[in-house]
This record gives structure tokens, sequence and C-alpha cells, in this order.
């Protein structure tokens, strides 16, 4: 049983009366404990954050890019202790851990070199008028447990970047990895600058409602986002929402099948499925439909399925046993709808953790909870339409808006579909993947605010309008020589 990880408060390393197991998905057993921080250490880390942010705002955006590189590069030297660790508590393969990282930092490099800049909104004989960007003050980040060195280091990045501090809770079925960059921190920045604290709901709910936070960074499910939301309102936090999506793909009838098979598989079991953006609704037209369908259960038959370690091992387990029932209860529900067809998988595996075998379903229609929830697991509906307008509007009507893509070997074609999309990122002829130059987050219940690119740095800031108007010259005194 690993111990000894600590939280960073102010930054020194702490521990906290009480831990908490960590389960290894692989195999369903604990294989660490965690410091399980208390309320009084979180008025501690606030406290300290808004006394570093008093110093921090006032240093400059070549010093934060400065600071926020060299944290980075310490994360980087430090790569495989992470990556192994990572896949201990979140069950991915090693490799795809290591790429985790390897992504996490190549988004911290894209989002210094965005510069957020004064912008002159005019200049004229009416005066001047400068639109500035003023940091928040003391951010509060909440991360989930799929991606969650992805999805931690960008918000450490956009806070610190825009002259913020910031206190971070990575999930509590993860915690481990994200105490570590909170240990490499320490030595990275200034003590308060960034303090990062495990511990479970009651937790996320305390930092939600604290006084001394001046906005939530939240990334998971759209229950936990709409609580996060309620619970901001009392103190008028600015909150950035970037939640579930039941994402769709709309694949039209001219795409080379054998091309874009492994593409789409990969979009949607990627991670075992694991990911916000992944494709959750795969809609196919009627002349490529069962070939297509043929083509990806082909793929899954050839995957490698196993605990991270093992050599070849492409997808993992399920992360946690509360998610791997609810699949399992999804995939039972979907068993009993008449004409649906398991093309594959569609069971759990026999063996310890929580592993389901990839699964491909056919001749299924919205209606059922596998097409109208958002499964996020290793479980793949596939729809069949005839007319394109008609598969835009099944795949639109969704409470859902976070991404969703179109293929076609005509990209005028896919272009026109995919800009009718509600979406808040529409692909063609690829899914996945977020650009630190490009805003990213989600329409209707899928968030609220965007992260990423110059805008999701101006979430990160309050904006201040300076005015200065041109008054006129006063008349000049009686006898005053010109």
């Amino acid at each position: 049983m690993q111990q000894g990880f600590t939280q960073t408060i102010d930054g020194r390393g702490e521990g906290s009366p009480t831990s908490f197991d960590v389960i290894n998905p692989a195999t369903g057993e604990a294989f660490a404990r965690c410091p399980d921080a208390t309320s009084e250490q979180l008025d501690r880390a606030v406290a300290a954050a808004r006394r570093a942010f008093l110093a921090w705002r006032g240093t400059s955006q070549e010093q934060r890019r400065a600071a926020l590189q060299a944290f980075g590069a310490a994360v980087r030297e430090r790569t495989d202790e992470i990556a192994a660790l990572l896949t201990r508590e979140q069950g991915k393969p090693l490799q795809r851990a290591k790429e985790e990282i390897q992504r996490a930092l190549a988004n911290l490099e894209g989002i210094v070199a965005n510069r957020l800049e004064t912008e002159v909104l005019r200049d004229d004989a009416r005066g001047r008028v400068e639109i500035q960007h003023h940091p928040l003050g003391v951010i509060g980040a909440i991360t989930p447990w799929n991606v969650p060195i992805l999805l931690a280091m960008p918000k450490i990045a956009q806070a610190l970047y825009t002259g913020n501090t910031i206190v971070l809770k990575p999930s509590p079925y993860t915690p481990l990895t994200t105490l570590l960059l909170g240990e490499i921190a320490r030595d990275a920045f200034p003590a308060g600058v960034v303090n990062i604290l495990a511990g479970g709901n009651d937790f996320g709910r305390w930092m939600t409602e604290h006084a001394g936070i001046d906005k939530i960074s939240f990334t998971g499910s759209v229950a936990t986002g709409k609580r996060v939301m309620a619970s901001a309102a009392a103190t008028l936090k600015r909150v950035t929402l970037e939640l579930g999506g039941n994402d769709a793909a709309i694949v039209l009838d001219d795409v080379d099948v054998k091309a874009i098979a492994p593409k789409l598989f990969w979009a949607a079991f990627g991670n075992s499925g694991q990911i916000c953006q992944a494709i959750k609704r795969l809609y196919v037209h009627e002349n490529v439909y069962d070939a297509l369908c043929d083509a990806l259960v082909a793929i899954a038959g050839s995957v490698r399925i196993g605990e991270g370690f093992e050599e070849g091992v492409l997808l993992g387990p399920v992360q946690n046993r509360m998610q791997y029932e609810r699949v399992l209860e999804l995939l039972a529900d979907t068993k009993r709808q008449p004409g649906v067809r398991i093309l594959c998988g569609g069971d759990a595996l026999p063996r310890p953790g929580y592993f389901i075998a990839p699964t491909i379903v056919a001749d299924i229609a919205e209606g059922t909870r596998l097409v109208d929830e958002e499964p996020f697991g290793p479980v793949l509906p596939v729809l069949r339409f005839r007319d394109v307008d008609d598969a835009l509007r099944r795949a639109n009507d969704s409470r859902f808006g976070l991404a969703g893509s179109v293929w076609s070997a005509d990209e005028a074609r896919a272009k026109a579909v995919a800009e009718q999309l509600e979406v808040g990122t529409a692909w063609i002829n690829h899914h996945l993947g977020v650009e630190a130059d490009v805003p990213f987050g989600g329409f209707k219940e899928s968030g609220i605010g965007r992260e990423y690119g110059i805008d999701g740095l101006r979430h990160y800031s309050e904006v201040r309008a300076v005015s200065r108007p041109l008054f006129p010259p006063r008349p000049a005194a009686p006898g005053a020589k010109p």
C-alpha cells in the first residue's frame, strides 16, 4: 500500500488527519492511501492563495510564462514516475499515460504562447477607451478522473498566466498524480500561488461555497455542474463549466469505409470511451451502414484489453466501480430493446477489475437510454439514416452540445453539414482533440464559458474599461500671452 502522498498548501507539503483508499481499476483493490483534506486546510489554502495573489498579479506575462515553462520542464523530467502512477490510479495503458502527460505539457506551452493584450476600443474625437483584462483573484479548479493530468495542467496554466492564484481539487478516484503536480509546483512558484488538496464531494461543496474563491473552473458531469453553479451563485462566483457530451458523428454515403473505420473506432473507444468529446452516437448512411459496422467489429476484435502495464494492451478498464455498474446497467437495458443487435462485446470480462468488452450496438434508435444518455464507457450505438437533414435533426435533438463531426469524401459537403451541428466544436473528417489556441466548450447543457485560446484566457479575467475623454481646451485667461 503506497503512502506518503502530501497536499500542497502555501508552498508546503501537508498530510491530513484522515485518509482514503485509492483503487486500481485493473484489480478493483486499493493500492494507496490519499490524505483527505479538512475544511480548515481549505481555509488556509484559500488564505494563502489570497496573500500570494497580491504579488503574483503584479508580475508580467513574461515572468509568469517563464515560471510556467520551468514548471512544465520539471514535470517533463518526472514523466515516467507520473505516468506509472497514472496507470495505477486511472487504469489506462502506460503508453497512453505518457501521451497524456505529453499532451498536457504541449497545452501548457500553447497557452503561454497566447497573449491577452489591452485592447483599444476607440481613440478618436470622443476620447480614448481601453479594455483591460484584470485577474479575478483565487481560482477554484475541480478536475475529473478520466484524464486528470490533461485537465489539471491547463487550468493551472490559464489561471496563473492571467495573474490569478489557484486552489485545485482532483477527483478522489484519481488524486495522486495531481498531488505530484503540487509537489513539483512548490519549487516552481512562490508559496501560495498553487495549492492542491484532495477530498470527496463535501470538499468540492466547500470550495464552491467558499467566499474567498472568486471563480470555479469545473470539468465533469452535467448533474454535478448544475450543483456547482447553484452553489457558486451565493457569492456570485464566476464559473466555467465544461460538462458532458453525448457527441454525434455523421457519416455520409460517399466515404471510404476502410479508411475512416479506424479513426471512428478510436474516436469512440479511446480511453475506453471515457472522454467527454468522444463519439457517443454514430449516425451512418444506410448505403455504408453494414460495411462500416463490420469494419468496426473487426477492429474491436483485434484490440488487446488488459492491465495497463501488460505489453501490447491498448484499452484498459472503466475507471471506477460506480461508472462500471452504470455502463453495465445501460447494456442490460439495451439488451431488452426489441430488434437491437449487439454486434460485439456487451458484457463484463471475466477477470478482476472493471473491464467491459468494447461493445458495438446496431439497429438502435433514439428513445433508448444508450442513445439518449451519455454512457461514458466502451459502448457505441450505430444509428442508420437515409436523409442528411433527418440525421442532423436527430443529432441536434439532445440536451448536450459539446462536439460533433461529419465525415465525407467531399470536404465542402461535410463542412456544410458540420456548420449545422449545435455544438461548441464541429470537426470535419476527424474527431477528438483540444488545441491550446482554439476555444473549447459546449452549447446547451454541455457547459458555460470556454477554456483554451484567447477566449479561455478572458474567462479567467475580468474586463475593465479605462476611459479618458478629450475635453475641449480651456479659453485663455484675459491678458495671457499666446
